[in-house]
Formats: structure tokens, sequence, C-alpha cells
């Protein structure tokens, strides 16, 4: 995928009218030794893949069935009678979008457009990277962090649980998983340690930059 936006990840998440797990961008240790190949084990065929169980089950037989992830979260977000729907749906798309957020290698900084744009929206690359920091840090309880476009401006967000940037009608950028599952194994309680060494280590600024455009 060249352009990693919302209807790519709907493509990749389905055949046919089943929802699928989509293969990870890189190999279970890839990630090592920021993220083990533990953690993206659990995470990833076990956390990830129940969302996409889930999803399969609640909307067999149902006006959702074959929809695309796009269109299911649209349609379900906010209506109390789809919340489990919403939450399943919602999590597929955010856990795709967290592992293309990450690479083997990444971290240091942007260049060229995304640069520009960060500087003139945060001031500084490391500017950016703290907010983006205190915003995974701060999210109370089980959520994301996310770098997003907001009216032309680059910024950052925070969601709990389920919740996306997609239904705000802002362009997400990047996200940080701050679910317990996707560091307590590595980090215990120190997920300010985890979401540092993602930020230095593994954040992918191409994909952002993909984001962008």
């Amino acid at each position: 995928m060249s352009n990693y936006n919302l209807g790519n990840f709907s493509k990749a998440a389905q055949s046919g009218s089943q929802y699928i797990l989509a293969p990870l961008p890189y190999a279970n240790n890839a990630l090592e030794p920021v993220v083990s190949a533990n953690t993206l084990s659990f995470h990833y065929g076990k956390h990830h893949k129940t969302y996409v169980d889930n999803l399969n089950n609640l909307v067999a037989n149902s006006d959702l069935a074959g929809k695309s992830l796009e269109e299911i979260i649209k349609a379900s977000a906010g209506q109390a009678d789809k919340a489990a729907i919403f939450n399943n749906a919602a999590q597929v798309w955010n856990h795709m979008f967290y592992w293309h957020s990450l690479k083997p290698n990444g971290g240091g900084e942007p260049t060229g457009t995304l640069k520009q744009k960060i500087e003139a929206s945060f001031g500084s690359i490391e500017n950016c990277k703290k907010e983006f920091a205190q915003a995974a840090v701060t999210q109370f309880g089980s959520g994301w962090a996310w770098l997003v476009v907001d009216g032309g401006k680059i910024t950052v967000a925070k969601t709990g649980n389920a919740e996306s940037p997609i239904t705000k009608n802002l362009r997400p950028l990047l996200t940080i998983d701050v679910w317990e599952h996707a560091y307590y194994l590595d980090y215990q309680n120190r997920r300010a340690d985890y979401v540092n060494m993602i930020l230095d280590k593994l954040v992918n600024w191409d994909f952002a930059a993909a984001n962008l455009e």
C-alpha cells in the first residue's frame, strides 16, 4: 500500500464478506528490543485477532455484513445498540494503523513537507515529540495517542478505549497504542519508557508522510 488511508486498510482487512487478520508489515521479532516478539505475538495474534473474530460474529446476517471497516465505523459510532460492533471494527482499524506507525530502525526525524508542517505547528520536531509523548502518557486508562491533521494544522489528540480520530473528521498520521497489553510484558507499569522508546527507535515518519498526502 503506497497510501495508507482508511480505504486501503478497509480493503486489506476484508476477503469477500469476511474480515481477516491482515498481515503484519514485518516479522514478529523485527521490533526488538523495543517491542519483544513475545509482546507482538500476543498483541497481534491474540488481541487483534479477537477483534477480527468478534466483528465477523457481530455483523453476520446484519445490515452491516460485507461493509468496509470505514462504513461500519461511521454507521456504528455513537450508537448505543451498535457499541460492540463499533468497538471491534474500530479496534481492527486502530491496530492496523498502529502496526504501520512502527517500523524497524525507525525514529529520528521526518523530512520534507512533513517536517515543515510539524515545525510550523509545534515550533520544532522535539516539541512535537514531547506533546505526542505527553498525550500517550496521560491518556487515562486504555486508549491511543495520535498525531493528526486538524483543519490544515498538525496537532496531537488522544482517545479512550476504541475511539478514533476518524469519527471526528481528523486525519490520523501516526498512533501509539497505550492499552496495557501493548507494553506490559516488556515494560510493566512504565508506560513512559515504552512511549519514549517507540518515538526514539520505531516511529515510522514515512508512514506519517504518506498519510499527509
